[in-house]
């Protein structure tokens, strides 16, 4: 994305991105140039482009953006947090993720992912992150190693309150966790891992699911099954499994994806696993009173919405140097990541749809008329 002329880049920016800059405070404190667009190149360079902080301040002063020490660059990173979140909320409203608020409701999306630091011998770190919608908050963050006791992905890594809607994919599928949400009397809609979590009917059997989803033979068809999780205490917990079936293009799809995996572990695929790929499952124990299988299904369906863009800030945060110093320069570099995430999705949509050029001549100034 930086190789790419700084006219055409900001034009893919929120319209309002330089008064962000004013009203978020990032320029505070600035004693020479106060460039909204200079400080931004700056901080690209260092979170979009991966250098160190080091290597970025260098590059600034050498390209006149910026006369900063490392030490300063850092500090300048954290001010700019706020305004790297609300480049993000404008992005993300511009996707149209934007979504009405019930009283007294709070949706908790939660995700983890690997970053490397640089170098051959970098080390490896699992980013765990809460993020908040409708606020779009980065409401909680934590950096743990990737090997030994308590690293993994797990609902128990997040601090969780009563009245909590939390909401996570397959990866979280586990009973320890569950019962870590529901102990702090707040919700779980998880994405149904079958190998991870054991389900009980109500005579206390091992539930069948394969039978059960064979009753779903049309696309779009849902249905909802009343079950029991286990728990290592051997406890219960009461839990909705929704269940939807895919279109025969998702599906397709999916087969396609299963199969290539399988060959490329040299790995055999089971009739049962190609079964289950037809499906999305979900274990949820939001209130039945409040939301129908059909709309627990559309909640977890925001959060996959949500998961494409992170796909992208994933493969993006594995490049660049993680500022490891304290909680909110973290939480801004992560911010980073996910602005540059955002712009390399929109660049590329409108690379494949808008124009043959890529990019909306009317955000460009420079233009003139042939007459």
């Amino acid at each position: 994305m930086m190789d790419e002329d700084w006219d055409v880049l900001t034009s893919f920016f929120p319209e309002a991105w330089q008064e962000l800059a004013v009203s978020t405070g990032a320029l505070k404190g600035l004693r020479q140039d106060k460039s909204a667009a200079n400080l931004l190149r700056t901080l690209l360079i260092h979170v979009a482009c991966g250098y160190s902080l080091r290597e970025t301040a260098v590059r600034a002063k050498g390209a006149s953006l910026a006369n900063l020490s490392d030490v300063a660059l850092l500090k300048r990173l954290r001010k700019s947090r706020d305004w790297l979140y609300a480049l993000c909320v404008a992005l993300f409203k511009e996707r149209g993720l934007v979504m009405g608020e019930r009283s007294g409701f709070q949706v908790r999306l939660i995700d983890a992912t690997i970053v490397k630091e640089p170098g051959k011998t970098g080390s490896l770190w699992r980013i765990h992150y809460s993020l908040r919608v409708p606020s779009l908050v980065c409401d909680f963050f934590k950096v743990t190693a990737t090997e030994g006791e308590g690293t993994g992905e797990s609902l128990t890594q997040f601090p969780v309150e009563a009245g909590d809607y939390v909401i996570a994919d397959r990866g979280y599928s586990q009973a320890r966790g569950i019962h870590h949400i529901v102990s702090h009397n707040a919700y779980a809609c998880i994405r149904l891992n079958p190998q991870s979590l054991v389900m009980l009917d109500s005579e206390g059997k091992p539930f069948d699911l394969i039978n059960s989803l064979r009753g779903i033979t049309a696309s779009g068809e849902v249905r909802f099954w009343p079950v029991s999780v286990q728990t290592p205490d051997q406890s219960l917990i009461p839990v909705r499994l929704c269940a939807i079936r895919k279109t025969e293009e998702a599906i397709r799809i999916a087969h396609k994806k299963l199969r290539r995996r399988a060959i490329r572990k040299g790995n055999k695929l089971k009739p049962d696993t190609l079964f289950l790929a037809e499906y999305v499952m979900v274990v949820s124990t939001f209130p039945s009173e409040a939301f129908s299988p059909s709309e627990v299904l559309e909640w977890y369906r925001v959060r996959w919405q949500i998961e494409l863009v992170f796909k992208r800030f994933k493969q993006i945060a594995h490049l660049g140097h993680l500022p490891k110093y304290d909680s909110e320069s973290a939480k801004a570099w992560l911010y980073g990541k996910l602005f540059t995430a955002l712009v390399t999705e929109k660049i590329i949509d409108h690379a494949i749809s808008v124009s043959p050029w890529g990019y909306v001549l009317e955000r460009k100034s420079t233009s003139e008329s042939m007459a």
